[in-house]
């Protein structure tokens, strides 16, 4: 009889897991049971609904320092599955990608649907059965599944698993594949502690800075390109594209910043003074700019002379706050009102209160403890004939790609080490099955 690759939850790594094991090895018969009604979610809405597929970064140890959890883990799975084979893999089904100036990398046509027609096509193609609406509540060890093993061990065994739904089906599976995201709340992960797996508590990363009460929320929608934000009172410190929102500040700085502080600022509740260099600009150089302002610009009203590049609302309501009139011209400006305006520009001070994740981009630092799984296989060094892909793992990047390249490269890892125990890759990890 054909052996069973069970893969749970219908992501991108859950997804990439079941075509590759399918195409690597025909007989192996490969199910995906996704909770939800409807698959491949986070690459729908991704990059604003294009669909941000991995980042341009051709270095394997650059590429490893995007992630704040994972970094040793992913630099060996790497290896195996870098960025140059995702980009080949799409490429030879019909769907090139694109580099943008920042270094992400999305689909030519700029929507997502072209990566989630790719993927079903492949889904089809191979014959992965897919089961919506079937959420696994436990997993149970039935023929040898136990005992700790080391990085591709013999995984041979039959009726491994039987995995119960909550409809209170019970599924055989000779293999398993757990990458159903990440959870919120460590509770969630129960089912998989049943396994014996630890788990390092969850919390959120990738979110946003919420600073209630604020007037400049009223600037809604101005955004500036490259911002530093430091958080006070410690070393976290990011550069980059600020948005101002309606409930705080945003942007890859912002969302960058969250993620290597994402335990430390859980521990301080969200509640936390920032220090915002909307210029990029030491102060003293701020100063050395505006003084020529005042020779060359000498009889131009400071509105009108933006030396800086700000977006002209912010630069209105910083000459606001600094007490500077609509009718000042660039050589009456008072030395404390420049002095203020420098202060404003290069050290600007906010309180920040609280966080705003979306719900369907939600990412989590946390998961499985990566000391109980072989990054050279994605198995589980607890139990054989268990894996695991994607963000199920403690392992998270910034914002950028870096957390769907993760996605792509253990799923697929995941894929190679179970059709080479069922014998159906004779040489995983090779450059012909890499890409075909």
């Amino acid at each position: 009889m054909s052996k069973q690759l069970i893969v749970i939850g219908g992501g991108a790594a859950g997804i990439f897991c079941a075509v590759n094991a399918a195409r690597m090895s025909p007989g192996l018969r490969v199910t995906v049971l996704e909770k939800s009604g409807k698959l491949l979610g986070k690459v729908k809405v991704s990059g604003g609904g294009r669909c941000n597929v991995t980042h341009a970064c051709f270095e394997i140890a650059a590429m490893a320092g995007r992630y704040p959890r994972g970094q040793h883990f992913v630099r060996k799975a790497f290896h195996r599955w870098f960025t140059t084979d995702t980009i080949e893999w799409f490429r030879q089904r019909g769907v090139e990608l694109k580099k943008e100036e920042d270094g992400r990398m999305f689909p030519v046509t700029d929507t997502s649907q072209t990566i989630i027609d790719c993927l079903m096509r492949e889904v089809n193609a191979y014959g992965v059965e897919i089961r919506m609406q079937a959420e696994v509540k436990r997993i149970e060890m039935v023929g040898g599944g136990d005992g700790a093993i080391g990085g591709g061990g013999d995984v041979d065994a039959a009726e491994r698993f039987r995995i119960g739904l909550a409809d209170g089906r019970v599924l055989p599976a000779d293999f398993v594949c757990i990458a159903c995201g990440g959870y919120p709340k460590s509770g969630m992960f129960d089912w998989v502690r049943a396994l014996g797996h630890s788990i390092e508590e969850p919390v959120p990363s990738l979110f946003t800075f919420n600073m209630p009460g604020d007037p400049i929320v009223g600037l809604m929608g101005v955004s500036m390109p490259r911002v530093q934000v430091k958080v006070a009172g410690t070393k976290l410190v990011e550069k980059g594209p600020v948005l101002i929102t309606h409930w705080g500040l945003s942007g890859p700085a912002v969302l960058r910043l969250s993620a290597w502080g994402a335990r430390e600022l859980a521990e301080r509740a969200y509640s936390f003074g920032i220090q915002v260099n909307w210029i990029d600009m030491p102060e003293q150089e701020a100063r050395d700019v505006m003084q020529d302002q005042r020779q060359e610009r000498a009889g131009q009203a400071v509105v009108n002379r933006n030396p800086f590049g700000v977006a002209q609302r912010l630069w209105e309501y910083w000459l606001g706050v600094a007490g500077i009139g609509a009718g000042v011209r660039w050589a009456d400006l008072p030395a404390r009102e420049q002095n203020k305006l420098v202060t404003l520009l290069c050290a600007g001070s906010f309180a920040v209160r609280g966080k705003t994740t979306f719900k369907e981009e939600f990412v989590t630092a946390g998961g499985v403890r990566l000391a109980e799984v072989d990054s050279a296989s994605m198995q589980s060094r607890k139990v054989a004939g268990l894996f695991f892909a994607g963000e199920i793992l403690d392992v998270d990047g910034v914002t950028g790609g870096f957390n769907f390249q993760h996605a792509w490269t253990s799923g697929w890892v995941a894929a190679a080490s179970v059709a080479a125990a069922c014998g159906g890759a004779a040489a995983c990890g090779g450059v012909a099955e890499k890409g075909g």
